[in-house]
């Protein structure tokens, strides 16, 4: 017996207005249907089967995962026809779990919750939900018992059931045998002219069976997305689901509203996150680092107690322990700053190594360089790394002084305890514990006149 996932993400999604599947519009920067597939891998499925229609070439190359296979369903004839495209992909035994490429926060414990409840004497269970608002929904049809009976679709249902509360999110779990079964026995005789997966929980009532349900912990978890409108509402309902769980590990959000959380964040204690900062990819935060405002931060580890003033960029990079980095400084992928480094304000750091105590305050930009310890950098430094054809290193040894105004011609090394003038362009190696400096006799030229306006 396994757990076989079918995700159904054939539709084209025509109120989105958009030249993108509906299943690939992106949720905190993912498709919607990537978020499923990742929540369906929670669960150690052992095959997810996704049914793709519209843009299917696209869908497969965007949404990746292990275990996945696509099957295609050419003509959008209805839920059930659409669950039917899979039939061949699992067994008798199997446990269908039947989800949708455009309800992104279904979590893995509702899921889980929903799963228990199969077994060979209760074939079918069935994710509901309750609503204030039940318009649009398959309304979940129970008897005097409280035993649910039928699904009714909005279209289909009469006044009285479309007044019920209780509907349906589609999310169901089957025995794959029965599923066979239920699913040949489909018609298409209602509104709609298509086949609904809903049909067959009367089915499975007339076989004698009694349907297992269960609710999510939170209503956005079976909310789908048809539009930009509700787009935009699951992403606000996801950041602060995240939110949320940032400040439950510890985290200071200032305000959850002005969080943006777009990958994987694993804080430490008395983390602090200041408003509109936006963390991508795998990000880690040791304990007491703050964040300043409107800084983004993606694909970063960050040591405990460092400072990041606010916007400040940081990608692909890893920061030691009190160090204090912008404001409005840059650090790109490839850089590396040891414990107790001062990046100041607009200053750009690219794919090097920053040495424990060194400081690069201001206006500066340092790229493929590998720099000691307790160095000082001045104001508008730069290393000329790149001939316009290849990168080349600077080597800064430790307690080195660079005076402002310097451009460092890579490959270049600037040795230990040296000094470099301000103003000055270095081509060869500084020696160690000397000043070196390059600059032209200053003269004054007498009578000189300034340039005027051409009338």
């Amino acid at each position: 017996m396994a757990l076989k996932v079918v995700i159904l993400a054939a539709g084209k999604g025509t109120r989105m207005c958009s030249k993108l599947p509906k299943v690939l519009q992106p949720l905190a920067q993912k498709p919607l249907l990537q978020h499923v597939i990742d929540t369906a891998q929670a669960l150690n499925c052992d095959e997810i089967i996704t049914v793709i229609g519209h843009g299917a070439d696209l869908v497969q190359s965007r949404v990746t995962g292990q275990n996945i296979r696509f099957t295609l369903q050419e003509k959008q004839l209805g839920t059930g026809h659409a669950v039917m495209q899979a039939d061949t992909h699992y067994l008798d035994d199997d446990t269908v779990l039947i989800l949708y490429g455009d309800v992104p926060l279904t979590s893995s414990e509702t899921l889980n919750t929903l799963l228990t409840l199969v077994d060979d004497q209760n074939p079918l269970a069935l994710l509901t939900v309750t609503l204030s608002n039940s318009t649009g929904y398959g309304r979940i049809v129970r008897n005097s018992e409280n035993a649910v009976q039928s699904i009714v679709e909005q279209k289909d249902a009469s006044r009285e059931e479309l007044t019920i509360k209780e509907v349906n999110t589609g999310i169901m779990a089957v025995k794959g045998g029965h599923l066979k079964q239920w699913l040949a026995a489909l018609d298409n005789q209602n509104v709609q002219s298509e086949y609904y997966l809903t049909d067959i929980i009367a089915m499975a009532v007339s076989d004698g069976f009694s349907i297992q349900t269960a609710q999510p912990t939170l209503e956005a978890e079976v909310l789908g997305v048809n539009d930009k409108l509700q787009l935009q509402s699951l992403e606000r309902a996801y950041q602060l689901q995240s939110a949320e769980s940032l400040m439950r590990q510890g985290a200071t959000v200032v305000d959850a509203a002005r969080l943006d959380i777009r990958g994987d964040v694993v804080v430490g204690a008395d983390v602090t996150l200041d408003v509109n900062v936006v963390l991508e990819g795998q990000v880690s935060l040791g304990e007491n680092v703050f964040i300043g405002a409107h800084s983004v931060l993606k694909n970063v580890q960050i040591a405990a107690n460092t400072y990041i003033h606010p916007f400040s960029h940081l990608e692909g990079c890893i920061v030691g322990q009190f160090c204090s980095i912008g404001p409005y400084a840059r650090l790109r992928p490839g850089t590396e700053l040891a414990d107790e480094a001062k990046i100041g304000n607009f200053v750009e750091i690219k794919k090097s190594k920053i040495g424990t105590g060194s400081k690069i305050s201001h206006l500066s930009y340092i790229g493929d360089t590998n720099m000691g310890r307790e160095v000082n950098i001045g104001a508008g430094t730069i290393t000329c790394n790149y001939d316009g054809v290849n990168k080349h290193q600077t080597i800064i040894g430790d307690h080195a002084f660079v005076g402002s105004d310097t451009q460092l011609v890579a490959p270049v090394e600037i040795e230990s305890g040296a000094t470099i003038g301000a103003g000055s362009t270095i081509t060869k190696c500084a020696p160690a514990d000397e000043l070196t400096l390059s600059r032209s006799k200053q003269i004054t030229l007498k009578g000189w006149q300034k340039p005027t306006k051409l009338s």
